[in-house]
This record gives structure tokens, C-alpha cells and sequence, in this order.
């Protein structure tokens, strides 16, 4: 049987002529394009690193892609999540997302889940697919993406971004001679203290700095499928856009990882937001959204303080009162201590920061964290 014939058995006439730049590549041809039709991937988060990984993974023709994602698409996305389009707005972003994946190769198959990634549904989500690319932004996902991989034996092509740079690697990938690389807690083996280090909303990312990033991703999780060239087990590529520079380290194995080291003690997954320190009793007192609109309802008097950033601040808010956590100091002469002081964020992680300071550095005892922060009350109430 000659070559024509064999690819019209493997690939239909609209994959042959979607498909053509790479079966006249050499060195990848219809061998490596059969693998990606084999292909299983999952894409952990559909945001700014997602949004390249799924455009690029299915152009290429990887033939089953899971999306999990729990979020819906908001205005603020668009400048870098370049998947989604202002109609779509509001939309879930893993039907979004899948609606524009459709558009581009209607010969895949496209899993989503809206919901969260967690302890409960990882492994069984995880288990189902070759590949897992990491595009999440937060600590606790990050850990629970990885020891899921490390624990069902599966590769974790790892992406992250901050302001104006990246890092990319492939953890816990099985090389040719059947030995495992480095994975995430061999790199990081414990997280930072929660608050410590600020998410794209609270410090901004150059727009194009998540394309980048999420493309290289997307080059990792081919190489991996398909066996061509080095894939970047073992090694982390980090990238400076503003100096349009990059350097690549190497990662190795440590003997105390939890997870695969000399004496592993974690068998299972585990409580990720109490790991990162997100559930760590705090003495703080709080105030649910709901009790937060009792007392505009009631018009008692109290002070609603936002310590988010400027640019958030003119984004939506809720009339409170703006003192950056960053210049919080500079502000809090100006916080009274004779009555009820409501402190938020956008979640109340940084809020709950904010107050931890001020009681101990100036001694107040009137402070109250809004439970969940402006996200949580806007989803249920209108702000006034």
C-alpha cells in the first residue's frame, strides 16, 4: 500500500488539507500528525495561558482536549485571554472557549468542565487524559495539578507568568530511558505565606507576555506527544520581555520531596488551600456580604475601606474609601477607631492582610474583613 493511500486511512480529506504545512514538514510528516490525533490533553484554566495552549493545541490536531475552567468571561480578560471576544461576554469560559476551538478544527473532540480543579474530582479528571498542560494562576491549584500528576504517573507541562515574565518547564516527564524528572515541589517545595505574592489583578501582565508563555506551553505538550526534539524536563526556561532575554536552569530531583523522594509521605492528595496557608485561623474578625448590605440597609455608621489598587478601584467598586495595602501606612491616621471599620479586597485575602497590620502595628480593634471581598458581594448584590 503506498503512502497516499495509507494517510487517506488515518486522516479524512479536510484533516489531510488542514494538516498539510506539518505532513510536509520533515521530521514530524504524518507519523508525528498521527500521534496528536491520538492525543489526550487537559488544560488546566482557560485564562491567559489557556487561551494560547487551546487555539494552538487544536490547530494542531490534538484530538481529544479537556478544558476545566469554573470562571465566565469578563471585559477585563480580552486584552490577554485572546480566545474570547467581547460577545462573549458573561459566557462560561469553557463553552466559550470550546464554541472557538470548533471554528478552527471541527475533526476534534472537546471535553469541558465548569468547575473547580479539586481534591475530589482531580485524579478522576486527571487519569483520563496523556497530558496535563498547568495554565492556573493560583498556589493551591498549582500543587494539586502536580501531585495529581505525580501520583497517576502523567507529565505536567507548567506555565506561569508575573508582570513582565514567565517560566516554562515539563515536570514529572518520563524520559526515553524510563526515569522520572523533577516536578513542581522539587522546585518549590513549599508555598509562599498567602498574601505575600499578587496575582495579575492586583499587579497587572503585559497582554502579550500570556500569549508568549502559553504558545511555548503548547510547543512542550507536542513535543511530548509526538517525540520529537527535548522536551524541557529537568529544566525551567525563564523569559524577561521587557529585556527579551531568557536563560534556562536546570531542576533536579530532591531526595526529601514529599511526593516521590527517598521516604514519600504524601499518598494522596491533600487540603491545597490549607497547605498554601488560605484557611489558617487568623483572629480577624469578618462580616459576610450579607451583612455588610444589613448595615447599609440600616444606615448605621461605618467606614468601608478598599485596599486594592488604583486601577481596580476605578474598575468597580463599592464607594469605599481607597488605601492601597501598598501605601496602607501612609493612610491610617485616617481610620477612625470610635466605629465599625469594614476592610475589602477583591476576595479578602489582602484585606485580611491589611487588617492583621494595622491591629498589630497602631492597636485596632474595630476592624472586620468582608467574607469573600468585592467579588463575592457584587455576584449577589448591586453595588451602590
Amino acid at each position: 500500500m503506498d503512502q497516499e493511500k495509507m494517510m487517506e486511512q488515518v486522516f479524512t480529506e479536510g484533516e489531510q488539507e488542514l494538516y498539510d504545512r506539518h505532513f510536509s514538514l520533515r521530521g514530524f510528516g504524518e507519523e508525528a500528525q498521527g500521534k496528536l490525533k491520538k492525543g489526550k490533553v487537559l488544560v488546566v484554566g482557560a485564562g491567559g495561558l489557556g487561551s494560547p495552549l487551546l487555539l494552538y493545541l487544536a490547530a494542531a490536531g490534538v484530538g481529544q482536549i479537556g478544558i476545566i475552567d469554573f470562571d465566565k468571561v469578563d471585559a477585563s480578560n480580552l486584552h490577554r485571554q485572546v480566545i474570547f471576544d467581547e460577545k462573549q461576554v458573561g459566557m462560561p469560559k469553557v463553552q466559550a472557549a470550546k464554541n472557538r476551538l470548533q471554528g478552527i478544527n471541527p475533526f476534534i473532540e472537546i471535553e469541558t468542565y465548569e468547575e473547580r480543579l479539586t481534591t475530589g474530582n482531580a485524579m478522576e479528571i486527571i487519569r483520563q487524559y496523556e497530558v496535563v498542560a498547568d495554565g492556573s494562576d493560583n498556589f493551591p491549584t498549582r500543587y494539586l495539578v502536580n501531585d495529581a500528576c505525580v501520583l497517576a504517573g502523567k507529565p505536567n507541562v507548567y506555565g506561569s507568568i508575573f508582570q513582565f515574565e514567565g517560566q516554562v518547564s515539563v515536570f514529572n516527564y518520563k524520559d526515553q530511558d524510563g526515569k522520572w524528572g523533577p516536578n513542581y515541589r522539587d522546585l518549590y517545595p513549599s508555598p509562599p505565606p498567602a498574601g505575600l505574592v499578587p496575582n495579575c489583578a492586583e499587579t497587572g501582565v503585559l497582554g502579550v507576555l500570556p500569549g508568549i508563555i502559553g504558545s511555548m506551553q503548547a510547543l512542550e505538550v507536542i513535543k511530548v506527544l509526538t517525540g520529537i526534539g527535548t522536551v524541557m524536563g529537568g529544566k525551567m526556561w525563564l523569559f524577561d520581555a521587557l529585556a527579551f532575554e531568557s536563560r534556562v536552569y536546570k531542576i533536579k530531583r530532591k531526595p526529601d520531596n514529599p511526593l516521590n523522594g527517598n521516604h514519600p509521605s504524601i499518598s494522596e492528595l491533600i487540603d491545597y488551600e490549607a497547605f498554601c496557608g488560605l484557611k489558617q485561623e487568623s483572629g480577624v474578625k469578618c462580616i459576610s456580604v450579607e451583612g455588610l448590605q444589613d448595615l447599609k440597609n440600616a444606615n448605621e455608621d461605618f467606614l468601608l475601606v478598599d485596599v486594592r489598587e488604583v486601577h481596580e478601584f476605578r474598575r468597580k467598586n463599592m464607594g469605599g474609601k481607597l488605601m492601597p495595602l501598598s501605601e496602607l501606612d501612609e493612610f491610617q491616621a485616617q481610620i477612625p477607631k470610635h466605629k465599625k471599620v469594614i476592610i475589602h479586597c477583591e476576595t479578602g485575602v489582602r484585606s485580611e492582610v491589611a487588617i492583621n497590620h494595622l491591629e498589630k502595628q497602631y492597636g485596632f480593634t474595630n476592624l472586620y474583613n468582608l467574607e469573600g471581598g468585592i467579588k463575592a458581594y457584587l455576584s449577589k448584590f448591586t453595588a451602590s
